[in-house]
């Protein structure tokens, strides 16, 4: 464990914005009564996903942007797209929780570390300009400039910048310590956790927020989705679609999320009496391609299993339970198993595995911090979130799955992988409080 002459870093602040609930309470109540929240989007009339089944947080809206998540930067909204939407609400409902008297820190000692997609604009932006720059069916590069661009409207660039969650958050927080961005898809959330940890243990900052907003749900993307993932199709019941390390998967569920977390140096937060949700231990990394220029996601998942373990001090078999990527891809759960099985050896098979893409789809930058937070807030009450879907063990992945029902535990040390499609994985060492 990481000794006290090293900064420990505790987590203060929890906000979520999640397809089971926006909210730590109505995302823990979901999560521990094995609700899912994947279904026909309402929010869109056509994606490119099978009969346009998602996780969205269809509660975040226009409306409720305006009134209650974003009331104070109703203003600012214009010139933030749905992901920076989002992400700002999630690190507003993140600084609630945590009770942080802002009157009463360094704001030089306050940083922000936040992970996103890319963000793409949807064809309706788009349009007016591309057709102004279009002679019959063919677009003119060289008219772009005196003609498509002024029909652009004049802050799209601000709107759709994956940087802009960290920089507004701080000029609402008046955050002035370090502030940064990380855009690696799904293994953002460790990376980012990992990168404002050793912000504090640097002695650059007392606190961080540490958060990540992304979404698949999108008109472009979702075509992105179709073309390069294996998208769940079956069965009919949209509930049941996501199914990680079930031997009747059939793919991934696009899916939309957001989450931000307050690291504290341990004693900053003890002196002002701060409430606490875990301590973060330490991350690893990696990145991993075979020769042939095809990604190898096992190694990569292993490194950083075993970077994530070394730099908290923990051994293989002081983890209490594995908060695993799961997507729910034919190929990448096993990739996953047998990563875990490189770790851990004989007890890959026994050490307790939950995986919450089945309560909400892949999120892209968001699931990790997201599926983290499951984790946490089960832990508060002694439990391991279970794994919905899991019917059929895999002989090819035969991982311990919690399913049915969350597992009682006194162990709250856990481990979070996350990992990409393109060989980009990271990983996380935590404990419950």
């Amino acid at each position: 464990m990481n000794t006290e002459a090293q900064p420990r870093i505790l987590i203060t602040g929890m906000g979520i914005l999640s397809p089971v609930g926006v909210g730590v309470e109505a995302f823990q109540d979901s999560l521990l009564s094995g609700k899912s929240g994947i279904k026909k989007s309402e929010l869109y009339s056509y994606l490119a996903v099978p009969d346009i089944g998602v996780g969205e947080v269809s509660d975040f809206n226009e409306s409720s942007a305006k009134k209650q998540y974003l009331k104070k930067q109703r203003k600012s909204i214009k010139v933030m797209c749905r992901e920076i939407q989002m992400g700002v609400a999630s690190a507003n409902l993140a600084m609630e929780d945590s009770e942080l008297d802002l009157s009463a820190i360094d704001s030089e000692r306050f940083g922000i570390e936040f992970g996103a997609n890319l963000m793409l604009s949807p064809p309706s932006v788009l349009y007016g300009a591309c057709m102004a720059s279009t002679e019959g069916t063919e677009f003119k590069y060289d008219h772009w400039g005196a003609e498509g661009l002024p029909k652009m409207e004049p802050l799209w660039l601000l709107k759709y910048l994956p940087n802009m969650p960290a920089c507004h958050i701080g000029i609402i927080i008046d955050a002035r310590g370090p502030n940064n961005s990380i855009t690696q898809a799904e293994a953002s959330g460790n990376l980012v956790l990992g990168e404002a940890q050793r912000v504090i243990e640097r002695g650059w900052a007392d606190i961080m927020i540490a958060g990540v907003t992304g979404t698949r749900v999108h008109e472009v993307k979702s075509i992105h989705a179709k073309f390069w993932d294996q998208l769940a199709d079956s069965p009919a019941e949209y509930s049941k679609r996501s199914r990680p390390f079930d031997k009747g998967r059939t793919g991934q569920v696009v899916g939309e999320a957001a989450c931000s977390l307050l690291l504290e140096e341990k004693s900053h937060a003890e002196k002002r009496g701060a409430k606490i949700w875990g301590e973060l231990l330490g991350t690893g990394a990696s990145c991993v391609l075979k020769p042939s220029g095809e990604p190898d996601v096992r190694t990569a998942i292993t490194n950083s299993i075993k970077a994530a373990l070394n730099r908290s001090g923990v051994q293989p078999g002081d983890i209490g339970h594995i908060n695993a990527h799961g997507l729910g891809d034919t190929v990448f759960d096993v990739n996953e198993f047998q990563a875990i099985q490189d770790v851990f050896g004989d007890k890959a098979t026994e050490i307790p595995v939950t995986a919450l893409k089945s309560y909400f789809g892949n999120s892209g930058s968001a699931c990790g911090i997201v599926e983290a937070s499951g984790s946490l807030v089960a832990l508060k009450q002694g439990l391991i979130p279970a794994t919905l879907n899991y019917e059929e063990p895999d002989p090819d992945c035969p991982l311990n799955v919690v399913r049915n029902e969350p597992l009682a535990t006194n162990n709250k040390l856990f481990l979070k992988i996350s990992t990409t499609t393109c060989g980009q994985a990271s990983a996380s060492v935590i404990c419950g409080a």
